[in-house]
C-alpha cells in the first residue's frame, strides 16, 4: 500500500522526529498539556494503564489481580480525553489517551491535553517506539529497567503539531487501519487458540485411550477416568518412579567469571517441551553437578501459576552447558524398560493428569501454587506397553509438528501485521506519509 508524500518538508530542529511537512510545527509539551493533580474522588472508576492498550478499566483486566490500596483518597482523577502514563514503564510504552473519567495509581502522571481534539493523535505519537526512545533518554533511574519519566521533564520534550484538519484525517485513518489489523489478528490468534485446542484433544485421546479405536476397553473404577484399554496398566505414580529429585536455588549472578554455570528458568518447561537458553548466570560454586540437566530428562515446574504448575518438560537434545534443575523444578525418572520419558511428557499434558494436578496444587495466593513429592507419587497414570508408547510417540511428534508449523504460519502472520500497524502509525504521525 503506498501512500503520497507532502509537497515540501522542513527540518523540525528535533533529533527524533527529522523533516515534518512545511505547515506543522513543533511544539515543547510544556505548552501542550497541563498536570492534572486531582485527588480524593475514590468513589470513581478504578482505571490502568497498560503498554498492549493504553487506558482500560481495571475490571477488564481478568488475568491480574486487582492490587490497589483499599484507601484511594489519593488516588489521581483521569477525565476523558486526558492522557495519562505509568512513570515507571513509560520506558515500555504505558500510556495512553483514557474513554473514561475514573482514578488511577498516584504512581501515574496526568496529561490534560489544553486542546483535546489533539488528545487521540497524542495517543498514537506517544507510543510509538521513535517517542519511547526519546522519552526514554529524557527518564532517570538507577538502570534502563528502573528508569522514571517525570512531568518535569517530560514536559521539556518537543511534539509535533499539525493543523487541525490534517489531525482528524490522520486519527479517522489510524483508527480505521489499526482496527482492520486488530480483526484480522484476532482471527489469527483464534486460529491458533483452536489449533491448541484440537492438538491437546489429540494428545488426550492418544495416551489414555491409545491408537486402536477397535481394542476392547474396560472400566477404570473412576468416573473421572472412565474406560482405557484393557490391557493397559492403571497404579499410583509411585509404583513406576524409580527417582524424584528436587533441585536447590543458587544465587544469580551477572559476573562474567561465571558466565558458563547456569540455572533453569520455569519459562524453560513449557507444554512438553525443553525451551533451550532459557536460564540464568549463577557462581560456579554454587553449581550441583547431579542436578545438571540432560538429555532425555522429564521434567516438570513444582512451583508456578496454576495453570503452569506442574507443567512438564522433556529434553530433547543434547545439553552442552552446565545448567540445573532449581528448587521450583523437579525431574523425574522412570525405569526405561517400562515407561518411556517422552510418553510421559504427553500423558501430565492429558486431562487426567490436570484434573490431579488442580486438586493437589496448594498455595498461599492464587498467582502461585505448588505440587509436593507426595501428591507426584500419588497421581494415577495409565501405562501402555512399552511397543505402543513407541507408537504413540512417533504418531503424535507426526500430527504436533503438523499442528506447529499452521501455528509457526499464524504467528508469523501476526509478527508481521504488528509491524505494518507500527509503521503506519509512525508514518503518519511524524508525517513521513499524506493522509
Amino acid at each position: 500500500m503506498a501512500f503520497p508524500k507532502y509537497e515540501s518538508y522542513k527540518d523540525s530542529g528535533v533529533d527524533w522526529l527529522g523533516e515534518i511537512p512545511e505547515d506543522w510545527i513543533v511544539q515543547r509539551n510544556l505548552g501542550l498539556f497541563d498536570e492534572r493533580k486531582e485527588v480524593n474522588q475514590p468513589e470513581m472508576e478504578l482505571l490502568s494503564v497498560t503498554i498492549e492498550q493504553g487506558v482500560i478499566r481495571q475490571s477488564e483486566i481478568l488475568t491480574k489481580k486487582d492490587s490497589s490500596n483499599e484507601d484511594k483518597s489519593k488516588y489521581k482523577v483521569v477525565c476523558k480525553g486526558d492522557l495519562a502514563y505509568n512513570k515507571m514503564r513509560m520506558w515500555q510504552g504505558a500510556i495512553g489517551m483514557s474513554d473514561y473519567d475514573g482514578i488511577v495509581s498516584p504512581a501515574y502522571v496526568i496529561l490534560n491535553t489544553r486542546n483535546k481534539e489533539y488528545s487521540k493523535y497524542f495517543h498514537y505519537l506517544y507510543r510509538t517506539e521513535i517517542f519511547i526512545r526519546e522519552a526514554n533518554r529524557h527518564s532517570y533511574g538507577l538502570c534502563s529497567d528502573m528508569n522514571s519519566l517525570r512531568y518535569e521533564d517530560f514536559k521539556t520534550i518537543y511534539s509535533p503539531i499539525p493543523p487541525q484538519d490534517e489531525v482528524d484525517r490522520i486519527v479517522a485513518f489510524l483508527d480505521r487501519t489499526t482496527a482492520e489489523i486488530d480483526e484480522a489478528i484476532a482471527k489469527k490468534q483464534r486460529l491458533i487458540e483452536l489449533l491448541q485446542e484440537q492438538k491437546a484433544i489429540l494428545i488426550n485421546q492418544a495416551v489414555t485411550k491409545g491408537l486402536n479405536p477397535n481394542v476392547p476397553m474396560r472400566n477404570s473404577g473412576f468416573e473421572w477416568i472412565g474406560e482405557i484399554p484393557e490391557h493397559w496398566k492403571l497404579a499410583h505414580n509411585r509404583r513406576f518412579l524409580k527417582k524424584l529429585e528436587q533441585g536447590s536455588s543458587p544465587a544469580i549472578t551477572n559476573s562474567t567469571e561465571d558466565e558458563d554455570f547456569f540455572v533453569l528458568k520455569l519459562s524453560a518447561i513449557k507444554h512438553g517441551n525443553y525451551i533451550d537458553g532459557e536460564d540464568k548466570i549463577i557462581p560456579q560454586k554454587d553449581f550441583v553437578s547431579s542436578y545438571q540437566v540432560k538429555k532425555d530428562d522429564l521434567l516438570m515446574t513444582r512451583g508456578n501459576t496454576p495453570d503452569l504448575v506442574a507443567d512438564i518438560g522433556y529434553v530433547d537434545i543434547e545439553v552442552t552447558k552446565n545448567v540445573m534443575i532449581s528448587d521450583l523444578i523437579y525431574r523425574l525418572t522412570y525405569n526405561q524398560q517400562v515407561i518411556l520419558h517422552k510418553f510421559m511428557a504427553y500423558f501430565f499434558q492429558s486431562s487426567i493428569a490436570r484434573y490431579q494436578i488442580k486438586i493437589c496444587a496448594r498455595g498461599s495466593s492464587h498467582t502461585m501454587v505448588k505440587v509436593s513429592q507426595d501428591h507426584i507419587r500419588s497421581w494415577l497414570v495409565i501405562i501402555p506397553p512399552l511397543d505402543e508408547q513407541k507408537e504413540i510417540i512417533s504418531y503424535l511428534s507426526y500430527k504436533i509438528n503438523e499442528f506447529q508449523f499452521l501455528e509457526d504460519k499464524a504467528n508469523q502472520a501476526i509478527e508481521k501485521m504488528n509491524e505494518l500497524k507500527a509503521v503506519f502509525i509512525t508514518q503518519a504521525v511524524t508525517g513521513k506519509i499524506k493522509i
